[in-house]
């Protein structure tokens, strides 16, 4: 534990972000409904105990030093923290949350119509689901464990691996056919994801026909990309577990050959340093589970639209 010294009261360190954000003692009195000399005596008694001057008085104005911004910035995070901690508190008193930072395509078709089983599994446990597109720093974000697409290039956590992924050539009927040669995609607009602009190329090289990046039109979610290509606005690489019900409905065809393996695959991933709690043990047990059994079921492609005498993933 931290000498009690270091650990200012609440109310002071309230005070204080307040007036750095606004600027005034009377603007963070009226919003902490105090009154100006309550905030005056706060920030007092904070750089008294420190021991540093935090602001510079200015006419009106409390100005922080730059020790002082850096200071708060922290100060920021860990009340947030702390309002976070009380809220997952009220919303399960009894305890057991687990904090999961997702992808939206993966979480609504993969995760989503799995997680029902783990409730029913651990009804102690609380899942608490947010998005994150992009991997970040564990420490200080209040997650406990994030769904990963790639390889396994994030630094300080460890990995379970939930599923690879294979990526189909698609397009709505009436924007064209099946076409005869890879190279006639180039005739087409493409559609791709701003994570993934490579994807394209990696299909033609696929096909024999290495070196080239062709240009198309960028979606940040697989989901508004799916919804162009239903609706005719190009030809679309997407993960075949995405579009089976747009497959089985006809709304999209595949345009040339089987689906091919991607790059990345799926994993929950954790930090390395921090101990499991039990809610995030229970999680990767259960979902180490629902990824062996994954595997053991592969959906064809339908009949009808059928490409290749292999089935589609």
């Amino acid at each position: 534990m931290l000498p009690r010294r270091y650990l200012p009261s609440i109310a002071a360190l309230m005070a204080l972000e307040s007036v750095a954000r606004l600027g005034t003692a009377s603007a963070a009195a009226e919003e902490l409904a105090l009154t100006q000399g309550a905030i005056s005596r706060a920030l007092k008694s904070l750089e008294d105990q420190l021991g540093v001057t935090l602001l510079n008085r200015d006419r009106q104005r409390l100005r922080l030093n730059p020790a002082a911004e850096d200071y708060v910035a922290e100060v920021r995070r860990a009340l947030e923290m702390l309002a976070s901690a009380s809220l997952t508190l009220r919303a399960n008193p009894t305890g057991g949350s687990l904090n999961l930072a997702i992808l939206p395509a993966f979480g609504m078709h993969w995760l989503a119509p799995r997680l029902a089983s783990f409730a029913r599994a651990h009804p102690e446990v609380t899942v608490n689901l947010s998005t994150r597109l992009r991997p970040f720093d564990f420490e200080g974000s209040g997650f406990d464990a994030a769904i990963h697409y790639g390889r396994q290039d994030w630094p300080g956590v460890d990995y379970l691996k939930l599923m690879d992924e294979d990526i189909l050539a698609v397009a709505a009927p009436s924007l064209t056919g099946p076409l005869a040669r890879p190279e006639d995609i180039l005739a087409h607009p493409l559609l791709q994801m701003q994570s993934r602009p490579g994807d394209w190329g990696r299909w033609l090289a696929h096909h024999g026909l290495p070196g080239q990046r062709p240009p198309g039109m960028m979606f940040d979610q697989f989901a508004t990309l799916t919804q162009g290509a239903v609706h005719g606005l190009g030809l679309a690489l997407i993960p075949t577990f995405l579009i089976q019900r747009e497959l089985a409905e006809a709304r999209l065809i595949p345009i040339h050959g089987p689906a091919i393996p991607a790059l990345g695959s799926y994993h929950l991933v954790w930090p390395h340093n921090r101990p499991a709690r039990g809610p995030l043990t229970s999680f990767r047990a259960w979902a180490a589970t629902e990824a062996h059994n994954a595997t053991l079921t592969t959906p064809a492609a339908p009949a009808n639209h059928a490409v290749s005498e292999r089935s589609i993933p």
